[in-house]
């Protein structure tokens, strides 16, 4: 096997500001000087600080300067990022490794996965992904699924921001989001969840289904909503809509708790000039509280009471 290491020499000639080791090994390597391109063939590898990508073919271009720019791996590449006991695994058709910014761009049916030790963290999939390993932020794009623990998603564009060891720090998701954990499942234009404090935020004509032990849907409707999974309580605000069974309910804002024995969403408080239906029946009030099981509302400030469709025809006296 045919190799070249090249050390001090390529920091020297532009990888980066920042002392770094480029390795490169295959079976043949060429440089094309019309094409300005470095080409490998064969059981290609190549190690950049803690980076490695592999693949059957690859060529580097380089600048008139003689600076390396570059890589590009063809015919399923994959690369392997090991920062302590986490590694990122990247795979797709086409990969491509800046040596100057250090950047990693996979497209087409491209698949991140982090781990920790054997566990798997996150597993991303989707049309495009651009890696920064300096900045440890990837942006996804195009069709993007996502799994995160217990936690599935899908949206146009994903950006995932990892910490300084590794972790994930921060999730957004942009463009016809959802995202379905257990029973629930909500939807929206931007989700940001922060794995830290297991919150999440939705903004843009949001939608929470949220199913009880019985079957029975709630479902939340607003335009902003947060959610706080160690409580699993949901605060929404901004023309709230909430729907169970024969309930209906509006306002400006609404806080949704769980039972304390199911853990399931049960109470719903209303603030703000609001109304609950309920068959004939409509409420307004500016406070509401509405209690899915056992099933009734209590109402509180300039209640006001509206009975639909009475029989307004003379009876026997």
């Amino acid at each position: 096997m045919k190799r070249i290491l090249i050390i001090l020499l390529l920091m020297i000639t532009g990888i980066g500001v920042i002392a770094s080791d480029l390795e490169i090994e295959s079976k043949t390597q060429k440089f094309s000087d019309s094409e300005h391109k470095i080409k490998l063939d064969g059981g290609v590898k190549v190690k950049l600080d803690n980076l490695t990508v592999q693949s059957d073919t690859a060529d580097i271009t380089v600048r008139r300067n003689n600076k390396l720019d570059t890589a590009t791996f063809y015919n399923k590449p994959f690369a392997v990022e090991i920062n302590g006991n986490k590694k990122r695994e990247v795979k797709s058709n086409i990969l491509q490794v800046s040596l100057i910014n250090k950047i990693v761009r996979a497209e087409g049916e491209a698949q991140s996965v982090i781990t920790e030790g054997n566990t798997p963290i996150i597993i991303i999939n989707a049309d495009v992904q651009e890696y920064d390993t300096t900045s440890s932020v990837m942006v996804a794009t195009g069709s993007v699924t996502m799994k995160y623990k217990d936690i599935d998603t899908y949206s146009d564009k994903a950006v995932i921001i990892a910490d300084e060891k590794g972790g994930v720090r921060k999730i957004d998701l942009i463009g016809n989001a959802r995202v379905k954990q257990e029973q629930n499942e909500s939807e929206g234009h931007h989700f940001v969840y922060n794995p830290v404090t297991e919150e999440m935020s939705v903004t843009g004509n949001t939608k929470t289904i949220a199913i009880s032990d019985d079957g029975k849907k709630l479902t939340i409707h607003s335009d902003y909503q947060q959610y706080s999974k160690k409580q699993n309580s949901y605060v929404g605000s901004g023309h709230v809509k909430i729907w169970y069974d024969d309930y209906f309910a509006q306002g400006p804002k609404v806080s949704v708790f769980p039972d304390k024995k199911t853990n399931k969403p049960n109470e719903a408080y209303f603030v703000g000039r609001s109304k609950i239906i309920q068959q004939e029946k409509e409420i307004i009030a500016d406070k509401i509280k509405m209690t899915m099981n056992p099933k009734d509302f209590e109402a509180s400030g300039n209640v006001k009471t509206i009975i639909h469709n009475v029989d307004t025809k003379d009876g026997d006296l």
